[in-house]
């Protein structure tokens, strides 16, 4: 008899409700949000503006303390991959030294083998090395985006969040990034909430598809 591995959790949420204060009253924005993520899957987040996705990703991410209901990480701390990547890079700093930042938190490398590793996690997102010299003004909008999946690589996380990542790009570099990421995650096993408005998108990518409406969270397609 064939036996199925069982997937590796990564997120639980449990009844988790989340809200702000509006005067003296608070706005209730989730209710009892409650759903598991798996190792190496791709999991989509849609839903309105004004919904509760930002709200919801708050809490995952830990930038959101005031809530009720527990969230259960499995992985190390996850990482966010923003829509507008210039706004998230030092435009300061190159892209080497940028890549490099988690590794010197980290401790324990030399300056070689901060370098080594930049370098080759720019080849595993398809840029050359020479981009490690470059500064984030010098890459097209595509280019920054990947800089910033490689920075999110780099802190060693199997979880990225992907907040509207690719709505800024023209259709033929969606499709190369969408092309990366799942090559990325077949590879790496990484496990993706990818947050969009853009239900093509969502459906070219995803396995798994998670609705905000109404405080409530629901599965709105599931494998």
């Amino acid at each position: 008899m064939e036996v199925t591995a069982v997937p590796e959790k990564v997120l639980e949420l449990h009844n988790v409700s989340a809200g702000y204060k509006e005067g003296k009253k608070v706005k209730q924005i989730l209710k009892d949000v409650s759903f598991t993520l798996y190792e190496g899957e791709i999991v989509g987040l849609v839903g309105a503006s004004g919904s509760g996705k930002t709200t919801l990703c708050k809490c995952i991410l830990g930038l959101l303390k005031d809530y009720e209901g527990q969230v259960i990480h499995y992985a190390n701390s996850p990482q966010m991959v923003f829509q507008d990547p210039y706004g998230s890079l030092n435009p300061k700093k190159t892209i080497g030294w940028i890549l490099e930042e988690p590794l010197k938190v980290r401790g324990g490398f030399s300056g070689q083998e901060r370098r080594k590793q930049a370098e080759e996690m720019l080849e595993q997102v398809h840029l050359q090395k020479d981009f490690y010299g470059r500064y984030p003004r010098e890459l097209s909008g595509g280019q920054r985006q990947r800089v910033s999946i490689a920075l999110a690589l780099m802190t060693g996380t199997k979880f990225i969040l992907l907040d509207e990542p690719l709505s800024a790009l023209d259709v033929t570099v969606q499709a190369q990034m969408i092309a990366l990421l799942k090559e990325l995650q077949q590879k790496e096993k990484i496990t993706y909430l990818f947050v969009s408005h853009d239900l093509d998108l969502v459906s070219m990518l995803c396995g798994r598809v998670l609705y905000v409406s109404g405080q409530n969270v629901r599965w709105l397609t599931e494998d």
